[in-house]
């Protein structure tokens, strides 16, 4: 029986072409090694699975060849590359440094170092998870790290470059590996697939690549698992089963039941998520990266961020002509605050149906219809019948037309109606009891009075009138701490018939009451009764008085006021501490 292989070593790439996502970097290593510019350190970083140790394996091979193919590809029939695919080459050393990170491993691989190889030109130490090694072998690696001999040759492999120390990174060349994405993905299993006679539709796929997010080594894995389950033969829809992944389908079931504003069959659906033992966080998340990817596809611009197949690109972009733009951003905000209430929230589930009931109430017509108008023989009920009970409401019947100077009768037997509230006029600004009353005759009541004809607009006014109107106005913003207490302190002065001005003594109160100045002129004038009532705000001279503060200052002070000080000071040679 045939030893089986995973195909994530069995389909690990030989060459540099073969290295799936980074062709930037292949392209300048090849070019490095074609023109003889090869450093003595390197980093090598980025997520997992995504090629770091290989391409560091085919660097090694391909420096160690001894008859290169065009400059920069290894030959596969020297004795160097024989060994290399043996796995029997000791040009190549590997070290795993999340098991080997103290100092007496690095001091080991220190004296590997001073062995020059015997078959080909360098030796290479590649070190796997570098960040893992402890600061004592850092440090110890440093001086090797910066001259090493003229063969030897380090590569550095990290997932976590953070965590690498500076003066590590400032000795090495750093090459940042790129996540695989997912066309390219679904590409290379494509042609797996083909290798060994698998047929697998392309959905299936997207969602292996879905859930290798951007690492190919977790692809292949996921695959030869899905081999293991349905055969020579996988389907979509027994990939989702085998992987445990809520189908695409629910998602776009679900955005056809909010556009229709169908609440039962959105719960309903909701419903069927958790009986096949979905997380319902799961689900919210999932919803709004279906709901983000559906945005993306509205626009030719952004439809490359839809990383997924061609196929699944059309079904989003039918999708997306059916939602508008303002839609989906008021789903998301509410997913997204359901995602951010969901993990303090209770009761979990009633958390995840209220935020879809509010997805289908999105772009109902929610405005509130308006009130009846009360008929000419409206009935106002004695006060003892308002306490009774709310009879059933009827449709009203049309009345004659009623005279409005003939008294009707009260009905016992009609329901009593609530009489309609007239709108009030508005009122101006209380300022004291000079304010209060009209022009001479008249009062306070009929200058309120709406059937009054409307008063004069350039009434003249005193200063007196002017600082009542100011300082009721302290009272109108009370609850306005700041604006009360600047009204309080500084008030007009009248300057003519129409223009008063205010002194401010410094830019921070003058900042403030030209804020609130225009507003405050509003209500003075509606008060005064005058519409040409100007105020004008004048800086002040702010003269700050100079503190003293060290010895120096409080004995100059001192000796100002006293001069006889400075003679005493000299006479008897005193020092000021």
């Amino acid at each position: 029986m045939e030893n089986y292989i995973v195909s994530a070593r069995k389909y690990r790439p030989q060459t540099f072409e073969s290295v799936v996502g980074q062709q930037a970097l292949t392209q300048t290593l090849q070019n490095a090694i074609r023109q003889n510019h090869l450093a003595h350190a390197y980093l090598f970083c980025g997520p997992r699975g995504v090629g770091k140790t290989t391409c560091a394996r085919i660097f090694a091979k391909t420096i160690n060849c001894l008859n290169p193919q065009n400059g920069f590809d290894a030959c596969n029939e020297c004795e160097s590359c024989k060994a290399f695919n043996e796995q029997r080459s000791f040009n190549i050393h590997e070290l795993d440094a999340a098991s080997n990170n103290s100092v007496e491993d690095i001091r080991s691989l220190i004296d590997q170092v001073r062995i020059p190889p015997q078959i080909g030109k360098y030796s290479v130490y590649i070190i796997d998870e570098v960040h893992m090694l402890s600061a004592g072998a850092f440090n110890a690696l440093l001086k090797t790290l910066e001259e090493p001999p003229s063969y030897a040759i380090f590569i550095l492999a990290t997932t976590e470059k953070h965590k690498v120390l500076p003066t590590i990174l400032s000795r090495c060349q750093v090459y940042d590996f790129n996540r695989i994405t997912v066309p390219d993905t679904i590409a290379y299993l494509q042609s797996v697939a083909i290798k060994e006679g698998i047929t697998v539709s392309e959905e299936a796929l997207n969602v292996v690549a879905q859930k290798a997010d951007g690492g190919m080594r977790d692809a292949l894995s996921i695959f030869d698992q899905l081999v293991a389950f349905c055969g020579n033969n996988i389907s979509y829809e027994r990939t989702i089963e085998v992987l445990n992944v809520l189908s695409a389908d629910y998602y776009f079931s679900l955005v056809e039941h909010t556009i229709r504003h169908d609440v039962p069959q959105a719960l309903l659906l909701f419903n069927d998520v958790l009986n096949h033992g979905f997380d319902a966080a799961h689900f919210v998340t999932g919803f709004a990266q279906h709901l983000r990817d559906v945005l993306v596809s509205k626009d030719v611009q952004t439809l490359p961020l839809l990383e997924t197949s061609e196929a699944i690109k059309q079904r989003y972009a039918t999708q997306a002509q059916q939602c508008s733009p303002i839609w989906l951003f008021q789903a998301l905000d509410i997913l997204n605050t359901c995602d951010i209430n969901y993990r303090t929230a209770r009761n979990k589930r009633l958390t995840v149906e209220l935020a879809l009931v509010k997805l289908c109430q999105l772009g109902v017509n929610q405005t509130v219809p308006p009130l009846p108008t009360n008929p000419v023989n409206t009935k106002v009920a004695a006060k003892e019948d308002v306490k009774q009970p709310t009879q059933p409401v009827t449709q009203p019947v049309a009345t004659p037309k009623v005279d409005a100077a003939v008294p009707v009768a009260p009905d016992a037997t009609e329901k009593p109606v609530m009489p309609s509230i007239p709108k009030m006029p508005k009122i101006s600004l209380g300022v004291g009891p000079k304010l209060a009353s009209g022009p001479a005759g008249t009062s306070a009541d009929t200058a309120i009075n709406p059937q009054q004809p409307k008063e004069e607009a350039n009434r003249p006014f005193t200063a007196d009138q002017l600082k009542d109107a100011w300082v009721g106005l302290a009272t109108t913003h009370k609850e306005e701490l700041r604006l009360k207490e600047l009204i309080e302190n500084y008030s007009p002065t009248l300057i003519d018939h129409h223009t008063a001005e205010i002194q401010m003594p410094n830019p921070w109160q003058m900042t403030e009451m030209r804020k609130a100045l225009p507003h405050l002129l509003s209500q003075l004038r509606l008060a005064l009764h005058n519409d040409h009532l100007n105020i004008q705000l004048v800086q002040a001279e702010y003269n700050q008085v100079q503190m003293a503060f060290t010895a120096e200052e409080k004995f100059a002070v001192m000796a100002e006021q006293n001069p006889t000080l400075t003679q005493l000071k000299e006479q008897l040679d005193l020092q000021i501490d």
